[in-house]
């Protein structure tokens, strides 16, 4: 298997250098639906982007596809794990599957809200602005 960086399959490493891109471009929109997939899970067992995405609009002229980055880093740092896999709700979606996450760690999801505030534009993004 051909890799580009140590044990990393290649796609695996394509992906990650495409949400950092996205990471870069579209940072306030991945903000807000972090705190919105954190908030979420904060209130319940489970969620899945489906969740995320009736909290955070996609701006028109957005490609979707910048959800892709929400979930790695806090499952990376420990804050939510997988659990699972449902079928995604939205009708665009074709029924494909989307993880379902939890919470693995409380504490640190509290932390990590209280550390990554919303700002003007996150709130504007999670639907709270005008």
């Amino acid at each position: 298997m051909t890799t580009l960086t140590g044990d990393r399959p290649e796609g695996e490493t394509l992906m990650r250098v495409a949400h950092r891109l996205l990471e870069c471009t579209r940072g306030r929109l991945i903000l807000a639906a972090r705190r919105a997939l954190l908030t979420r899970l904060l209130t319940h067992p489970t969620a899945t982007i489906d969740d995320v995405r009736v909290v955070v609009a996609v701006p028109p002229g957005f490609d979707p596809k910048l959800f892709g980055p929400v979930a790695g880093p806090l499952a990376r740092a420990g804050i939510i794990r997988a659990t699972g896999y449902a079928r995604t709700g939205r009708a665009v979606g074709h029924a494909r599957p989307v993880t379902v996450w939890e919470l693995a760690d409380r504490t640190a999801a509290v932390a990590w809200l209280a550390t990554n505030p919303a700002t003007g534009d996150t709130i504007a993004a999670e639907g709270g602005g005008q």
